[in-house]
């Protein structure tokens, strides 16, 4: 080996000996960090000290979980192993791990999807467990699209490693498709009649950009999939999960191979740890761990790393978890609706650099489940701690603030003595959420409980939020059969007899960051206050017919969406034309936006636009890896308080001389339309087009009542009525929400 990796060695030992002992850090990531800026190569420099192998593991959710029971697996057949079971996914700690292994039979490493692009070329792993791909830190990330690319190039780097796959994600079987690796496939091979939460990842195949057909789905976009085009289909599994079964004290399914079957059962809770437990016994076996070890691991499993971890207070059951997603919060919420009796429950949500800034992905979890459970108290807390008190005044859910886990334990207190409490933080928040409860452990106050055993159960059927008209304060109704809410009764402020209705153009395509909310946004403003209201969703292949619709909202989405959705409009453009020329109000979001101009951005291309507005929007120097990202304020002539909301855009916007600016930018970041930093979106008649998400009306209420007094004036004045001046509504915690945001920026 050379001087160089001798170095690197030694300046790993003494920032880890440094870290421990001087500091009282776990030396989780810098020894290795350190290491590989004197010795690029260090990984490689380090596999040998692995003397039967390596595994990594990857994928949006469960990472951190499957590497620690899989490490555990190895253990359990009496192997040694280097493991970063902490979750320091990057180059850095995995190369962390290596150095502190010295010797170890196996290697098993978490690693975060974009930096397996660094990690495996050089480790050359014999097994990658790719488990899942879920829409998870779109500013960091990017779209889907990316992040398969940076696997699959990852895994060409590595020709021989084996790539073992859940068969069930449309998006995994598309890089096991791209790649010339060895494919080992597993999955569920069963529907196992879980509720569909309104958000999926995957809705086209990745071959042909059709729309994908579903025998079944599990949630998210895991399912039976089948492309009615090209053929591009779920496989057979080359391990099958089968015949399972759910009950009071855990999950059994059976693992059926070619020639053989096993039994597994697990304590796990939450549908979602079938797969993680599925994955884990297919790479044990492909690296040759007997299944009565798996089993072992299985069964002592207790996490201490905060996913998943029990711990008890003068009797009251608690359960941490992390959830950074949309998909991995949705199944936590399942998880709190399964629970019987009273319960509280804390999201502490935090917008570190690790967590992605952007928060608009609250608005594609259904917190709306909650909203119906009777005895549920709810708190919010974390670093975006107002926004998750607006995102939770929105699915009907009243939320206090709290400062940390030891506040909500104390106000939790004054609960039933039998309230099961929940604390669900996402990536940086979770540490310190844990933290804390570790300190009440150590003080004597409550004790880590026995590995959680409860089951998933169907929650109640879907509610949806109805809101007081007199003030704003939101009660639950039931949907009926049809998923429509009931009518609310008459306005108070004599608005025409009709209400309003409101048009979402291509739900299921264009709603890339949480865009739908405007939608509810929109909907709730307009109840509290009395006002009837009807939403249309018009879908791909569906007739847009606006005679007698009042606003319409038309979101961004990826690039493959947004060029199907694009064909729908190209070809009804006189129809939206007709609409915004007779004064109709729209809200056009990102993607929505440009379209809506003589020119837009399509994958990079500048295609025609609809030419409904007098705008271009042009290809960046860079194309779209040179994007204007981040946390935006604009002043705005619409609204009292600054506009708030978060931009992600790769195209640059020029409006023409018929159209001003939606609002000036102001403060210390944000860009807008373009390079020049000046202003954002566009002001036509009753048209807002912007590239601001959040969504931009939670934060922004103002905007929303403009778009409000804009529909109900054109429709007084249809039926010749004067126009309804809209109830005051109690707006403090969203202004709380976007003064927070403001002083980020200002």
């Amino acid at each position: 080996m050379s001087l160089r990796f001798d170095i690197a060695k030694a300046v790993g030992a003494v920032s880890t000996w440094g870290l421990r002992t001087a500091f009282h850090r776990p030396a989780e990531n810098f020894p290795g960090k350190a290491a590989l800026y004197i010795d690029p190569t260090l990984i490689a420099d380090l596999k040998p000290r692995l003397s039967e192998g390596s595994v990594v593991v990857v994928g949006t959710n469960g990472k951190t979980t499957v590497t620690n029971l899989l490490a555990d697996a190895f253990e359990a057949a009496d192997k040694t192993v280097a493991c970063n079971r902490t979750g320091a996914n990057l180059d850095s700690g995995l190369a962390t791990s290596l150095l502190h292994a010295d010797k170890a039979d196996w290697g098993v490493f978490e690693s975060d999807e974009l930096w397996l692009a660094k990690s495996l070329p050089q480790l050359r792993a014999d097994y990658v467990v790719l488990l899942n791909l879920f829409r998870d830190q779109l500013d960091r990330m990017g779209e889907i699209d990316h992040i398969q690319a940076a696997i699959a190039g990852a895994l060409d780097a590595s020709p021989e490693s084996t790539l073992i796959y859940n068969a069930d994600d449309p998006l995994c079987q598309a890089i096991a498709e791209r790649v010339s690796n060895k494919r080992v496939s597993f999955g569920l091979n069963e529907d196992l009649g879980l509720p569909q939460n309104s958000i999926a990842d995957a809705s086209m195949c990745q071959c042909c950009d059709s729309l994908l057909n579903y025998t079944w789905r599990q949630y998210g976009q895991l399912g039976s999939f089948q492309c009615p085009t090209c053929g591009f289909t779920r496989v057979q599994p080359d391990y099958a999960g089968c015949d399972v079964a759910l009950g009071a004290d855990g999950a059994s399914f059976n693992v059926q191979r070619e020639r053989s079957s096993e039994h597994v059962i697990t304590p796990f809770e939450g549908a979602y740890m079938l797969y993680n437990v599925l994955a884990v016994y297919v790479a044990a076996d492909c690296c040759g761990v007997a299944f009565a070890s798996v089993d072992r691991a299985i069964q002592a499993y207790s996490p201490h790393n905060g996913r998943l971890q029990a711990y008890q207070l003068q009797g009251r059951r608690i359960l941490l978890n992390l959830a950074k997603n949309p998909t991995g919060f949705n199944q936590n919420l399942r998880i709190v609706a399964s629970e019987p009796g009273p319960k509280a429950v804390a999201f502490f949500i935090n917008d570190r650099e690790a967590d992605g800034h952007d928060v608009s992905w609250l608005w594609d979890v259904d917190f709306q489940e909650l909203a119906g459970i009777p005895d549920l108290t709810a708190f919010a807390g974390g670093i975006r701690r107002n926004d998750m008190q607006l995102r939770l005044k929105h699915a009907d859910i009243h939320a206090d603030l709290i400062d940390d886990a030891e506040d909500f334990l104390g106000k939790a207190a004054a609960e039933s003595p039998d309230t099961t409490l929940f604390l669900i933080a996402n990536y940086t928040a979770l540490p310190g959420v844990k933290a804390g409860l570790d300190r009440l452990c150590v003080e004597g106050h409550m004790h880590v409980a026995e590995p959680v055993t409860s089951l998933d159960r169907t929650p109640e059927p879907e509610t949806a939020c109805e809101a007081s008209p007199a003030t704003g304060r939101a009660h639950v109704t039931r949907r009926n059969a049809y998923g429509r809410m009931p009518a609310s009764a008459p306005s108070s402020i004599g608005q025409p007899a009709e209400g309003l209705t409101i048009v979402h153009l291509y739900p299921e395509l264009l709603n890339l960051y949480g865009d739908a909310g405007n939608v509810t946004v929109l909907v709730n403003r307009a109840r509290w206050r009395g006002l009837k209201v009807d939403v249309v969703r018009v879908r791909h292949g569906d007739e847009i017919n606006l005679s007698d619709v009042d606003i319409v909202f038309l979101g961004g989405g990826p690039d493959r969406e947004q060029r199907l959705a694009s064909r729908d409009l190209i070809a009804q453009a006189h129809v939206l034309r007709d609409f915004v020329e007779d004064d109709g109000a729209l809200l056009a979001i990102c993607g929505g936006y440009q379209i809506l101009g003589t020119e837009w951005l399509l994958n990079d291309e500048s295609v025609p636009g609809l030419g409904i507005l007098d705008l271009a929007t042009k290809r960046a120097e860079g194309g779209s890896r040179n994007r204007l990202v981040g946390n935006i304020a604009l002043e705005s002539s619409l609204a009292r308080m600054p506009v708030v909301g978060y931009e992600n855009h790769a195209g640059r916007t020029y409006l023409g001389d018929t159209c001003v600016p939606f609002g000036r930018v102001i403060g210390k970041h944000g860009k807008g339309n373009n390079d020049d930093g000046i202003a954002d979106g566009v002001l036509y008649r009753n048209v807002i087009g912007t590239y601001l998400h959040g969504p931009v009306l939670s934060k922004n209420p103002e905007v929303a009542d403009w778009l409000i007094e804009r529909a109900l004036a054109r429709r007084a004045a249809k039926a010749g009525v004067s126009a309804p001046a809209l109830q005051p509504l109690d707006d403090s915690i969203e202004e709380a929400a976007n003064g927070f945001m403001f002083r980020k920026l200002y």
